[in-house]
């Protein structure tokens, strides 16, 4: 056997990382364990530093309103910007970028819930409903029939339960719920919320990877394509190309467009360590390391290997029965503010490259900052040099760009937009999460409670520079933007930390316009009792 030569360089690499291990409090197997993860040790050691030190949060200076951050257009106005698009699109390479990695746990998690403590011999669902204060699941019961599975589960019942049918109410309830969840069964809870029943029609019922195929037709696509990405679990994938593939022929044709559909997975090696309430390395019982998903913040490297001119981003579950023009005129709307903004931020990046920019212009340019990109120079940028202003200027301008679409605040939980401090920077305009503010703070606190507008998760995005060139997008994520979360891993309690949020932090340094779009924008599946909604229930 050939003995195996180790170079003086791995040999001091390698002893670099085992102090370094050493250092964190770990040892050679967990050395060994962090690199079959493909973890870098420098995003354990900072990991580790984080939990430790904690996580500033960010500093709100007011919500961002209608005039003062978020630019609300006229209906003539939308269809201005949604044809202005359509006249510049040919040329333009459009992709959808849906996340649509996660199971439906939380989805059904209150029926979950109730399988787990209730005891159909012992209880009526009404005195377990009475007893827990459950408000949502009699809301399912009287609703279920208008599910757009009721009937696929009904009748499995009928073909698995001799005389179902006369069976009482209390008992065909409990038994719909447990075979809706149930492994043997449907397992609904433990499926990607893409490929579940979601919408039915007269000849078929429609799942959201269906839904958002019939969307790219209707708004993405550019000379009869386009093209259409999903973050999956790996696992998942050949579910979601089954559905695909039954679907996708039909909806071509419907659409007269040719749909380019490409998967990608979190990478592993953004996974994060999980430590215990002391701040320490958390163990498993076979005494390895945990590690946790980095949250949706980790998409930014799957963004950023697409290659396209115009990106739309939309959650898996924010679909509709078709509405498709509808829903188009405000996607393609924010999709031309995007292309004029693209254009006049162009044209100032090529003139301060091909002449000399004298002072007028360089004023004209603050102009379009301030009006247009709610972007403000330092208070002393009168005091530069002209090479220095022109400088500071490109480096603001030459940026990805996004174009985020905002609903009026009816109360769901999650971000919003707001005016950030931004360090030395003065301000800037942020979505962002109650968990990234100091709520125990009164005055933060009303700031957060003062939020007119919600974060959809509607985006369209620029990610070339002005020479066609891919910006590295890892460039312009705040990296101080993470979340500390506390979780529960087989009963023990353990904190795990979330990259910077994909729109929230790993965004955070792009260009951003906020522009308002109605609510029928914006139909999410959070819990099944959302398709019980108008949105989601055939006329």
């Amino acid at each position: 056997m050939s003995e195996i030569k180790i170079s003086k360089l791995d040999k001091s690499k390698s002893f670099d990382d085992l102090k370094n291990i050493k250092s964190m409090g770990l040892s050679e197997q967990d050395l060994q364990q962090i690199n079959q993860h493909g973890v870098s040790l420098d995003a354990i050691k900072k990991q580790l530093s984080i939990f430790k030190k904690g996580i500033a949060k960010m500093e709100l200076l007011e919500a961002a309103t209608v005039g003062n951050g978020i630019l609300k257009l006229a209906n003539e106005d939308f269809v201005e910007k949604a044809h202005f698009f359509d006249e510049h699109k040919s040329n333009l390479k459009l992709l959808k970028f849906v996340p649509a990695s996660g199971a439906a746990t939380r989805m059904f998690k209150f029926l979950t819930a109730f399988l787990n403590d209730f005891n159909i011999e012992k209880e009526t669902i009404n005195a377990y409903i009475n007893r827990k204060k459950d408000t949502k699941l009699p809301v399912f019961i009287v609703g279920m029939e208008k599910l757009p599975f009721f009937e696929m589960i009904y009748e499995k019942l009928k073909e698995e339960i001799k005389d179902f049918d006369s069976f009482s109410r209390d008992y065909k309830n409990y038994y719909f719920i447990k075979f809706m969840l149930d492994a043997k069964y449907f397992d609904f809870a433990s499926k990607p919320k893409g490929i579940l029943p979601f919408h039915k029609y007269a000849t078929r019922i429609a799942c959201p990877i269906e839904e958002h195929l019939y969307e790219c037709g209707y708004y993405s696509s550019a000379n009869g394509k386009s093209y259409l990405h999903f973050t999956v679990s790996e696992s998942h994938q050949v579910e979601f190309e089954k559905i695909i593939d039954d679907v996708k022929t039909n909806v071509e044709k419907e659409t007269q467009t040719s749909i380019e559909v490409s998967y990608s997975y979190q990478d592993k090696s953004t996974d994060t360590i999980a430590v215990n309430m002391n701040d320490k390395a958390f163990r498993t019982e076979d005494g390895k390391l945990l590690f946790r998903p980095g949250g949706h913040g980790a998409l930014i490297g799957n963004l950023n290997r697409l290659d396209a001119d115009v990106i739309f981003i939309k959650n898996i579950d924010n679909v509709i029965l078709h509405n498709n023009e509808t829903i188009a005129l405000y996607k393609k709307a924010l999709s031309g503010i995007l292309l004029e903004l693209q254009q006049e931020i162009f044209a100032c990046l090529n003139v301060m490259d091909l002449y000399d920019v004298n002072d007028v212009q360089i004023d004209e340019i603050k102009v379009f900052l301030k009006n247009k990109l709610n972007v403000s120079v330092k208070a002393d940028f009168d005091l530069y040099t002209s090479e220095n202003k022109i400088k500071v200027l490109r480096d603001i301008l030459n940026r990805p760009i996004r174009v985020c679409g905002m609903v009026i605040n009816e109360g769901e939980p999650g971000g919003g937009p707001f005016w950030v401090k931004n360090g030395g920077k003065g301000a800037s305009l942020q979505i962002v999460e109650s968990s990234q503010v100091d709520l125990t703070n009164k005055k933060q606190a009303k700031i957060m409670a003062n939020a007119t507008h919600f974060n959809p998760v509607d985006l369209v995005c620029a990610t070339k520079n002005y020479k066609n060139e891919k910006f590295d997008l890892h460039q312009f994520v705040d990296e101080n933007a993470g979340f500390i979360v506390e979780k529960n891993h087989l009963g023990k309690d353990i904190k795990g930390y979330e990259l910077p949020g994909l729109w929230n932090g790993a965004m955070a340094n792009w260009l951003t316009v906020f522009v308002e779009v109605p609510l029928i924008t914006f139909n999410p599946v959070k819990t099944v009792n959302d398709l019980l909604k108008e949105a989601h229930q055939s006329l």
